[in-house]
Parts: structure tokens; sequence; C-alpha cells
């Protein structure tokens, strides 16, 4: 199937305007002559076999496939929803390209998507209902019935998000992974707490209430041991994000704004400066360009002073070293006693008054890290994205906070950059992605 480009005849958001714009009342249209809305049509029932986007073999390009089964709700916390639009992810391409995160082949990929509930979750406490205009957010890529290229998913209700009436179907499709990656790197890998933004979740102390055998081993030092509480990110704090122009950044920027921290941005401000300077929501304290990055760390330096103990890296290995220059030594220590709760032990070792008072530098690296070992004072992040699928009181405390945020308006989806047509688009869609085409938004493909 050929994919066609939405947005060559008009963007999404000035579709959305033109149908209650005051041009419409201009041309003396009555009440009785608009167009009748039509009655809501009954669900109907899921078929049995479906279309779905298969790959095959590393390096090789997806293939469409009929008659492929639809997959089975296996769980009370299991929603069965029909895809309308699936956002794309730098991992859909790189993915196959490298061949990592690939479990088993044949493999159905896709992270994202956004549709209506077919067949809702038979537990009693489910936030879901039929008919309900949902994102889902599959960060579980092992399991193929939850992945997006396809037809009809299954999602987890505590990985499920309802839309509210102001957000379409596309724009509801770009920002699960990119929030989910956001939060859980502010909120447990910075220790951010959002509980005063419309009731947000407290990460840090969450994960540190749960049984730690809950929490799967090859994450439970990040989880329980990488912040001591006394260094958590604080309200005026500065965080500086490196590629801030993605996704990822966009919505690490919006939350962190929302939690009161100070913000820099490091992009190509030739292809994006006068976008985020003029972007309320992720318009940052200071924005940095890329293009030099020894001049982009001396920028940073000498603007915050030794006051940078925060970076999130976006790009890849590299940037994250640049990233690293940032937070050096000079950003550590300070004059005052940090505040322990009581009970609390000092840092350890507390051999001088420096150490006692010592407040490490964290780097988080979404997409990598530097090789080197971290510096005396830095510490290396990882996020624990798992966290979210395999945790029900973290995916659902992320997901209900989520749909607040839509509602009131506080978080803003990414700008669409285009819109491409069917699942057998998909390729051709993650071609202008490899191509670099697609920067500063997301891709979506309508199915």
């Amino acid at each position: 199937m050929s994919g066609t480009s939405f947005l060559r005849k008009m963007s999404l958001h000035k579709f959305r305007k033109s149908l209650s714009s005051p041009k419409l009342d201009s041309l003396n249209i009555t009440e009785a002559e608009k167009a009748p809305v039509p009655p809501e049509e009954p669900l109907t029932p899921p078929p049995e076999t479906q279309t779905v986007l298969l790959l095959h073999a590393a390096r090789q390009p997806y293939e469409l496939t009929d008659d492929y089964p639809v997959p089975q709700l296996q769980d009370e916390h299991e929603v069965l929803v029909r895809t309308q639009a699936i956002g794309l992810n730098p991992i859909d391409w790189k993915a196959p390209d490298f061949n990592f995160a690939i479990p088993t082949l044949p493999y159905i990929s896709g992270r994202e998507l956004a549709g209506t509930v077919i067949q809702a979750p038979s537990s009693p406490s489910t936030r879901l209902q039929e008919k309900d205009r949902v994102l889902v957010i599959s960060t579980d890529y092992r399991d193929l019935r939850k992945a997006a290229y396809q037809e009809y998913v299954v999602g987890l209700d505590y990985n499920t998000v309802r839309l509210p009436p102001s957000l379409s179907i596309e724009e509801g499709s770009t920002l699960g992974v990119a929030f989910v990656a956001a939060a859980l790197a502010l909120g447990v890998c910075a220790g951010l707490d959002f509980s005063h933004v419309l009731d947000g979740p407290d990460l840090y102390s969450l994960v540190r209430d749960l049984p730690a055998d809950r929490i799967a081993e090859d994450i439970r030092a990040e989880c329980l041991d990488s912040i001591r509480s006394h260094e958590r990110a604080q309200k005026g704090d500065w965080l500086a994000v490196w590629g801030g122009s993605s996704t990822s950044a966009n919505l690490t920027i919006q939350l962190a704004k929302l939690a009161g921290l100070k913000t820099v941005a490091v992009v190509d401000k030739a292809k994006h400066g006068l976008r985020l300077a003029n972007h309320k929501a992720i318009r940052t304290d200071l924005l940095v360009d890329s293009h030099d990055p020894e001049r982009a760390v001396a920028i940073i330096k000498g603007n915050l002073k030794g006051k940078l103990r925060f970076g999130i890296d976006t790009r890849g290995r590299e940037s994250a070293t640049s990233l690293l220059q940032a937070l050096s030594p000079d950003n550590l220590g300070g004059g005052e006693q940090p505040v322990l709760k009581e009970g609390e032990a000092p840092p350890s070792p507390p051999s001088t008054p420096h150490d006692s008072t010592l407040l490490s530098a964290h780097l988080i690296g979404l997409t990598g890290l530097p090789k080197q070992t971290a510096p005396e004072g830095t510490l290396f992040h990882t996020v624990p994205i798992k966290l979210f699928h395999e945790v029900p009181a973290v995916g659902e405390a992320l997901v209900s906070w989520l749909e607040r945020l839509l509602k009131e308006g506080l978080v803003q989806p990414p700008e669409i950059i285009d819109v491409e047509s069917g699942l057998g688009s998909i390729n051709k869609a993650l071609d202008r992605m490899r191509k670099g085409e697609i920067s500063g938004g997301k891709l979506v493909v309508r199915v």
C-alpha cells in the first residue's frame, strides 16, 4: 500500500481549528442545514485473522502479511484495541538494522499506537471501557501481542491511557514511550517528585515501598540504590538535555519544567533554534548550539557556574561523553550541610567534611553512556524502562497521571512532521527516518 502525506495538504492543528472556525458562521449556514451527527455505531466483534507487518530477518524490510491470528486476551488486566494510528520510533528501524531487541523471528515491531477499545479488561478495577479512545504504550517488546504493527493489539490496562476529546488519534499516538522514558528518568534516576503536579507520582518513594523482589534484578540497583534522598532533584535545580529536539527530550523538558526545574537544551540551533525558543511548552532557560560540542560545554559551564548536577542524553555515547564534561567535579558539594531524613546515615565515606556534604552529579543515558568509568563524584544511570510494564503500581501511576496532564492541557503532544497511510507504508516511513528526514517531531502512520 502506498503512503500518502496528509500534512502536505493541511496540518492536523490547522485542520482541527478549521472545524470550529468563525469563517463557517460567515457562510450563514443555519443549525438545521449543518450535517447531522451520525448515530453511534455498535462495536464490531474482532475477526479471527488480521493483517500484520512481520520482520523475518535482521537487515530486511518488514513484510505485509494477511491471515495472521488476532491476539487473544489472557489476563484480567488485558485490553484489545483496534489500531488506528501508530507512532514510529527510532528503535523501529535501528533494531532490525543493528540486530538487537529482536527476541524471536518472525517479529512484530512497534512500541506505541492509538485506537479504540474493542474488548475491555475483565478486572473490576479497570478504568477502561469499550469504545474508549486510547493510547497503548508497549514497552514489553517480548510479547508480540502487544506490538503496534498490526490491526489489533493487546495492551495492559495499566499501560493504556484514555485520550481526551481535545486530542486526535494521530496526536495520541506520538507521546507514549517518550513520556514513560522521561518520567522514569526524572522520577527514578534523578529522584524528582511529581506529587505537586496534578497529584503525580513520587516514583522514588513508590519503588522503595515495594518488596525488593518485585523489581527485576537487573534494574534493582538503579531503582533502589542509585541516588540518595538528600541528592534528589529539587525545584530550582538545573537539568541539561543533550539532543533537545527529540521526542524524548520534548517530554523530558515538559515534565521537568512542570516540576520546577531549570532547563538547558543542547540542539542543532540551525534546524530547531527558532522553534524551541518560541515554543511555550518546551522553551528552556538556556538554549545551546550542539554544532561544536566543546563550545557547548563551555557555554553551559560559563552560564551555570558549577550548578549543573543533572544531565540527560538522548543521542548516544558520543554526546553523553560531551555532556559528562559539563557535569564536572566543580558541581559537587557546596557550603551547606545536606538535609537528611530521620535515621538516615550521612553519605559514605564520611572521612572529611567535604565528603559529608557531597552532592553527586548524575548522568542519565537514554540510548548510551560514555565508555569510560564514571569519574569521582558522578554517577551513571540507565532508565529502568521495564518498571512500566512489570510493576503494575508504577504503570498505573504513570498512565493515570498522563490522563490528568492531557485533560488539563499541561502536557502537549510532540509536533507531527507527517502522516503516512497504511501498514504497507511503514517501510517507506522508516527509510525517511534512516535518512534523517524526520527531526524535531514524530512521523505517524494512520491504519
